[in-house]
């Protein structure tokens, strides 16, 4: 079983419909506390997720965050085609004022391969996926810094060596759809991220990232793969094409 166009235009728009929904819920509770917000924004972009996938891709598997219970393929062990989602990803940044480094991600992965995405970031009313028709990946000119897009709460280790070797600098970014998408923007130049994701944190960016004619991979060069039994994912890079073999080399010297 393959993708299809629809599916691609159904993941752009699910995402962008979620975060509507997300955008509404943050306008009516805007004096209540930001951890019930964040509870109510993750729980309400859930549920349309779930119910739009059960109604239009009823045969497909889901994985989603926030868990799911799918009618065919509940345990997703057995589905070539699985919806990989994360409703509200960036919730700290969600639950903050002002502050638009949240995203929703709606992904598509096919015997492990994420082929569709589609990355919506509601408060700059922006959605990114893999029907878009991407121009050349941007680049840094000779007198810029080479911008690297990482956690607010957890920098990695590995960017500040890079960043070292390269006369790079670091940016701290909200949700990893919105530092991966600061790459396919050209507003970053890579993305570097170490500690831990699950699949629902870059299945949709990865994918979006691919479509963009972006570099893409684990920190040690190795592909990612989807719909595992253990949806752990230890590391990320997403750069520029120019830059991946200068800081593979930098990461596994």
């Amino acid at each position: 079983m393959k993708a299809n166009n629809e599916d691609h235009y159904l993941a752009e728009d699910l995402a962008t419909r979620a975060g509507f929904l997300l955008l509404e819920e943050r306008k009516l509770s805007k004096d209540t506390d930001p951890e019930v917000l964040k509870q109510r924004g993750d729980q309400k972009s859930h549920n349309f997720l779930m119910e739009e996938l059960a109604s239009l891709r009823p045969k497909d598997g889901v994985l989603s965050e926030e868990g799911s219970a799918h009618p065919v393929h509940p345990n997703r062990s057995d589905a070539s085609r699985v919806w990989i989602v994360d409703p509200l990803d960036g919730t700290r940044e969600f639950g903050e004022p002002q502050r638009d480094d949240w995203a929703v991600h709606v992904a598509l992965a096919v015997d492990g391969l994420p082929v569709v995405g589609a990355v919506a970031i509601p408060a700059l009313n922006l959605t990114f996926s893999t029907c878009n028709d991407f121009s050349e990946p941007s680049s840094s000119t000779e007198s810029e810094k080479i911008r690297i897009a990482v956690s607010r709460s957890r920098p990695p280790v590995e960017a500040s060596q890079v960043a070292e070797k390269i006369d790079g600098a670091l940016i701290e970014m909200g949700s990893a759809g919105a530092k991966a998408m600061a790459v396919v923007r050209g507003i970053a130049d890579m993305y570097i991220h170490s500690g831990g994701q699950y699949e629902w944190d870059n299945c949709a960016p990865t994918a979006v990232a691919f479509a963009a004619g972006l570099h893409v991979s684990r920190l040690d060069g190795s592909p990612l793969t989807y719909n595992n039994p253990d949806p752990w994912l230890p590391d990320l890079l997403i750069c520029n094409p120019v830059l991946a073999s200068p800081v593979l080399e930098i990461l596994n010297s």
